[in-house]
């Protein structure tokens, strides 16, 4: 266990027992520079921080036992936490300040998976409100007009798709919080927050002005020649969505930072009621107004502005400072591109993917466009309920890969959970995300035509989103571990192999069972790859040299 004295103006001098120094303590540091004779004074006078420690030959937790002066007795599990003893000359009381930080990965497997799921239940929520607004928009345009639900698609690949792209800031944040914080440096977290809104604020400026100036050649240029009549009203909802892209990606660090400290409420509220902002905008602009897309793409920027406000608010009351942005150093800027480069190489490529699908789709008419625009907007809401098992990975494998209680038998043993958890969700998932374009497809539009070519890919769409939870279970592993070289090269070669069958399958005439079933080749290679590397004695998970992935983990004292 760690003993440091608490910083405050103090003539006294904390001195060590015999008892504790064979503990294997770490060494205890004093408001003098003076070295600490190891013997007890009479009397104890100085605050104490009681926090967990590792012994020189092993990892494993202990019981500390210390006796104050007046008798009282601290009896302390290491699988509980802070105890704070204050007593000066003046006779004040010793406090007992008690908080249980039980570790996840000290329970059973059973255990294991009730907290992921209190863990990753709010989180859930954060990852399905942004495809959920594009869900809406998608189900209130298709009452009106199959040409408006068909320019949804270029449409949200300009503003949904693109963003995905940034996602880099977003685990970059996760992961680099959640390091810090394992290492117990909150003010490299703090530091760490105001760079990365700083780049957040930077990139989000950036699109803004290319959605404003280049947005209708990129729409253009997407679409082809065969649905330009597609263009005015893509156009349209792509430069309203665009103007909430510096609020989005601001909005987007301060909510990673949160879940890198380990907190999915506080993000969740906000995007509760950004979820329901965007709703009622929908239905007030689109149904009673008449407004169509441009009504919705009101609606969607508005509350993605107060979404991105309600996250900086609730990290404030985390006690950092959400609007504190700094301009990064050299070094800090390449720390951050160590760590989002790869990141950025992986999103990319799954982006790019998802984008070759649409472009492939749009190419076949119409009916075949506004088809696969339900289906990916369905497909998305139902994805994102693996993405919570992906952050839990990112917050909580830290500690466990490269933090002070380091334990890689305790690391195998969630992601054991995690894939658990995954299997029964995918199937679940895959059952309840396929009956909606089976069963209600009367939801997103009434026109026959559309339906048929929905329900023409039923059997690809269950299959590829099935395994969807247990990749980002293995992906968001291999994350915090940092095996970021390996994840991009996968994820890129998943990208050319996913994109050869899409080619295959168009000049075959396979149509849009052709581009969904590439789909499910695209998911399934993720999948495997990253859980053979997972498995393998080279992994994040077996080996035991840190360096090999940049990481160090927190020297022992002494």
């Amino acid at each position: 266990m760690q003993l440091s004295s608490l910083n405050r103006p103090s003539h006294n001098i904390l001195f060590v027992s015999p008892i504790l120094k064979q503990l294997s303590l770490s060494p205890v540091t004093s408001s003098f520079k003076s070295p600490l004779p190891h013997y007890a004074l009479p009397s104890l006078q100085t605050c104490l921080k009681l926090r967990s420690f590792t012994t020189s030959s092993c990892h494993n937790r202990r019981k500390l036992r210390c006796v104050s002066p007046n008798r009282e007795l601290v009896s302390e599990n290491s699988s509980e936490i802070t105890s704070v003893l204050s007593q000066d000359g003046g006779g004040e009381k010793t406090e007992f300040v008690e908080g249980k930080c039980e570790e996840l990965a000290g329970q059973s497997i059973w255990i294991q998976m009730v907290e992921i799921v209190k863990f990753s239940g709010p989180a859930t929520g954060l990852w399905i409100c942004g495809p959920l607004m594009s869900l809406i928009d998608t189900a209130v345009i298709g009452q009106g007009s199959s040409i408006e639900l068909a320019a949804l698609g270029p449409g949200t690949v300009l503003c949904d798709y693109m963003s995905y792209v940034f996602m880099f800031l977003s685990i970059a944040t996760s992961n680099m919080v959640a390091t810090s914080l394992a290492r117990q440096d909150e003010d490299e977290v703090q530091r760490q927050i105001s760079i990365l809104l700083f780049v957040g604020l930077t990139c989000g400026l950036l699109m803004l002005l290319f959605t404003k100036f280049l947005g209708a050649w990129a729409l253009s240029a997407f679409t082809g020649a065969k649905n330009m009549h597609l263009l005015p009203a893509a156009n349209t909802y792509v430069q309203i969505r665009g103007l909430a892209w510096p609020a989005l990606l601001v909005g987007w660090v301060a909510q990673s930072a949160s879940l890198g400290m380990k907190d999915s409420w506080g993000p969740l509220k906000a995007l509760v009621v950004a979820s329901a902002v965007n709703g009622i905008g929908d239905i007030v602009l689109c149904i009673f107004l008449g407004y169509g897309i441009a009504g919705a793409a009101w609606a969607t920027m508005v509350s993605q502005v107060i979404a991105a406000f309600m996250m900086i608010d609730a990290l404030n009351k985390k006690g950092y400072n959400g609007f504190s942005i700094s301009v990064p150093l050299p070094s800090e800027l390449l720390e951050i591109s160590v760590l989002a480069a790869p990141v950025f190489l992986t999103i990319a490529s799954k982006v790019a993917f998802y984008t070759l699908l649409v472009y492939f789709a749009t190419s076949m008419g119409t009916h075949t466009v506004a088809a696969h625009q339900v289906l990916t907007q369905t497909f998305s809401v139902c994805a994102v309920w693996g993405e919570p098992l992906s952050q839990t990975a990112q917050s909580f494998m830290p500690e466990l890969m490269y933090g002070v209680n380091r334990s890689l038998v305790k690391a195998r043993r969630l992601l054991k959970s995690l894939l658990i958890i995954g299997t029964s969700l995918g199937l679940v998932l895959g059952t309840a995300g396929t009956c909606i374009p089976w069963l209600l497809p009367e939801i997103f539009t009434p026109d026959h035509a559309v339906i048929g070519e929905m329900c023409k890919v039923l059997i690809p769409y269950f299959l590829a989103l099935s395994v969807t939870p247990c990749t980002h279970s293995c992906e968001g592993t291999l994350l915090a571990g940092r095996d970021l070289k390996f994840i991009s090269i996968s994820m890129t070669g998943c990208f050319a192999w996913g994109s050869l069958l899409l080619l295959v399958a168009s000049s075959r005439g396979f149509g849009l069972v052709g581009c969904w079933f590439a789909l499910v080749g695209f998911q399934w290679a993720r999948f495997l790859l990253a859980l053979l590397r997972l498995l393998s004695p080279a992994g994040v998970l077996f080996c035991e040299d840190l360096d090999r992935y940049g990481l160090a983990a927190e020297p022992e004292a002494a």
